[in-house]
């Protein structure tokens, strides 16, 4: 058994937020901001770790003008499957129009402008960003604890969220951190398949909401995958909508494409292999392509390969709920949870209400994470304010990789390999097919027995345990919302149910530890048929 029980050293603070990216970030400034002392944990380096830290990225950013915002709304609904929420979207598009305004502001981020000198706040350069988030947190005095991930959340006799029980991974030593108010932001979950900046990303912030009480939304949206070159994390794929795909015969790969045909690519390299070449990119547009993303051409050029003129061999990587649309249920305007105490924000919540089932690239992605941030942060530093706090009465509620069951038994590694043998494959989450997801989430259970009967650790194994427990819940969440929903929409594919059905326009919500279940959300139109068996 790991020592987790006991507490080295104590700290208190008003708000405490876990998650270091720009989720993270802007919901320390905002609670900051309203007064609130504040603690943010990063199992990484806030800052400079996670999936924006590493990249450029575009950003839902529309002028304030009725018939742009019209358009911008209107563009999303149908590839989301008719499942966003209008007034969202439209806060969504006010409160980014606000922060990349406080950023150029307050922060002096570089946007590039115009011709007449206008500045274009459409795109962010995530390291630039990044940088300038953290040293904002830093000078609003939020203490910031690197390399410290948080391992479970502490609640009170009520059941409202007080805290959590972090490992500082360079002593190894387990830290418990009081607080009014818990923000989660610690991304989604892409199951270590090395795609760009995502290791780091491993669901634990679901996990935590679940053990804690809260329910899930959107997780049968979770089939997002990047093409990358073959032996690469490199999964920047705005690039390849100038690309053509071929066989490994120099033959063009019918039907396949960046944004509409990728089902295309995932179904040939289940038995073949698949190369790209950007041939569609004019001389300026290549230009313009190296000066806008020029990190996306550093891997190209340490190869010897001119993306422009020679085929390259490419794959598909998982980014799931990175990428995908499922997350905590988000119950309130303040991104509040379920769970009074608890709020959620970025790939750690849903996007379902601005997003439908699908998202896409970055720009959706990033103006959630500072809008969401935003809210959750200043709406927990009130929670805090007001409530009456009882440091006395607290208990955790972490429960899988931490309190086995029984004698310790398994490594860690060998759980996320079985993890990633169930979920990574294109034939059982991209293309999905009841004949597959069947057996893969059932081997995903007895995966969750052996996490719960016999998975633990102490110092860095600990925390590689959680990350076990957390990619094991992650993807049985996924699964048996997948079975659940017997029809395709947005990026939810399945192949034994080809079409959209009316009858299904609603939200799934998710959740469960020992037993999972999924359900429609209170108020919307119920299956016409019961969901497939899980």
């Amino acid at each position: 058994m790991s020592d987790i029980g006991h507490d080295y050293t104590s700290l208190s603070a008003d708000v405490l937020v876990v998650g270091g990216g720009p989720a993270g970030t802007w919901a320390a400034i905002k609670a900051a901001q309203a007064g609130a002392d504040v603690v943010l944990v990063d199992k990484g380096r806030c800052g400079s770790s996670g999936a924006t830290a590493s990249v450029g990225t575009g950003i839902w950013y529309v002028e304030d003008s009725p018939g742009l915002r019209e358009a911008a709304m209107a563009s999303r609904e149908t590839l989301g499957g008719h499942l966003a929420d209008r007034e969202w979207m439209a806060r969504v598009l006010d409160e980014t129009y606000a922060r990349m305004d406080e950023l150029a502001r307050v922060q002096r981020y570089p946007f590039p402008v115009d011709a007449d000198g206008r500045q274009i706040r459409d795109d962010l350069q995530g390291p630039e960003y990044m940088r300038r988030q953290r040293i904002g947190v830093q000078r609003l005095g939020v203490r910031i604890l690197d390399h410290t991930p948080a391992l479970e959340l502490l609640v009170d006799a009520d059941g409202v969220v007080s805290g959590a029980r972090v490992l500082d991974r360079q002593t190894g030593q387990v830290l418990s951190i009081t607080a009014g108010a818990v923000v989660l932001a610690a991304g989604g979950c892409a199951f270590q398949s090395k795609t760009l900046g995502c290791d780091v990303n491993t669901g634990d912030g679901a996990l935590l909401a679940v053990e804690a009480g809260a329910e899930l939304s959107g997780m049968e949206f979770s089939s997002a995958y990047a093409i990358a070159p073959l032996g690469t994390s490199l999964t920047k794929t705005a690039y390849y909508s100038w690309a053509t795909f071929y066989h490994a015969d120099g033959s063009v790969l019918e039907g396949a494409g960046s944004t509409r045909g990728r089902s295309v690519i995932a179904r040939t390299l289940l038995t073949g292999r698949v190369y790209a070449r950007l041939d569609r990119a004019t001389p300026d547009v290549q230009r313009a392509m190296r000066k806008g993303q020029p990190n996306f051409f550093l891997v190209f050029d340490r190869l010897g390969i001119d993306p422009f003129t020679d085929m390259f061999e490419i794959t598909l990587l998982a980014e799931g709920t990175v990428r995908g649309t499922g997350g905590v249920r988000i119950t309130g305007n303040d991104c509040s949870t379920s769970v009074p105490g608890l709020y959620a924000a970025g790939d750690t919540a849903t996007r379902e209400l601005i997003c439908g089932g699908f998202t896409g690239g970055g720009s959706h992605n990033a103006a959630w994470a500072a809008s969401s941030g935003s809210w959750a942060g200043h709406a927990a530093a009130g929670f805090a304010a007001r409530r009456v706090r009882r440091p006395d009465q607290l208990r955790p509620v972490g429960s899988a990789g931490i309190r086995p069951a029984g004698a310790p038994t398994h490594d860690y590694r060998e759980v996320v390999a079985e993890v990633q043998r169930a979920v990574l494959p294109y034939d059982h989450n991209y293309v999905r097919h009841a004949n597959k997801l069947r057996p893969a989430l059932e081997a995903l259970h007895q995966a969750w027995s052996a996490v719960r009967d016999g998975l633990t650790g102490a110092g860095e194994d600990l925390f590689r345990a959680r990350e076990a427990a957390a990619m094991t819940a992650h993807g049985r969440w996924m699964f048996h919302a997948a079975l659940q929903r017997t029809e395709t929409r947005g990026m939810h594919k399945r192949l034994d149910y080809p079409q959209q059905d009316p009858a299904q326009q609603f939200r799934l919500l998710t959740g469960g530890l020992e037993e999972i279940w999924t359900r429609p959300e209170a108020g919307s139109r119920t299956f016409a048929v019961t969901g497939e068996a899980a």
